[in-house]
């Protein structure tokens, strides 16, 4: 998955924040579905990929940004005021993590933005570079001429480690759109 983000800008396996969705929790983000059914008017804070950010013109310094995570997209409206408290968060990020009032209105649904943090160095965590990655030996795995018969299951000494720093899939980066 992290080689089809690099190679394409996207995948058909799981989508990167499923597998970090409970670290996302744990620090009080929601998925973006949440957005859709939170009361109009409260306060949340969703995490995603960013897709889009947009800063037409005639909005007056308004910026539209367009998340995405593996439950749903979030539309986000950035104020000329919170995009200058958060200008290098909203600019610069590829996964961004904000707090802010929930709008319904005209059958659409935005998080109007108070804070912005970036989050990129939290896709660092889909590679799972620091978990152990056990694999169990297979009969291509062994060194032959022991005499035993290499089809008996036996214990695992020590897992293969099949992190190669050349592929750097501890740097997933997924790129924005930005359209001005």
């Amino acid at each position: 998955m992290v080689e089809d983000y690099r190679s394409t800008g996207l995948s058909l396996r799981s989508h990167p924040l499923a597998f970090i969705r409970r670290h996302l929790q744990a620090q009080g983000y929601q998925p973006c579905r949440t957005l859709r059914t939170a009361r109009n008017g409260s306060r949340i804070s969703i995490a995603g990929l960013v897709l889009v950010r947009q800063m037409p013109g005639s909005a007056k310094g308004v910026m539209f940004i367009t998340l995405e995570d593996e439950s749903a997209n979030a539309n986000l409206i950035v104020w000329p005021k919170v995009f200058e408290q958060n200008r290098r968060a909203v600019l610069g990020a590829s996964m961004l993590g904000c707090r802010g009032l929930v709008q319904h209105a005209s059958g659409v649904t935005h998080l109007i933005v108070e804070q912005a943090r970036d989050m990129s160095a939290e896709l660092g965590r889909v590679s799972g570079i620091e978990d152990a990655f056990p694999l169990p030996a297979g009969r291509a795995d062994e060194r032959g001429g022991s005499g035993e018969d290499s089809r008996d299951p036996k214990p695992i000494t020590r897992p293969r480690d099949m992190y190669e720093p050349d592929l750097h899939i501890d740097t997933l980066k997924v790129k924005a759109r930005n359209f001005r």
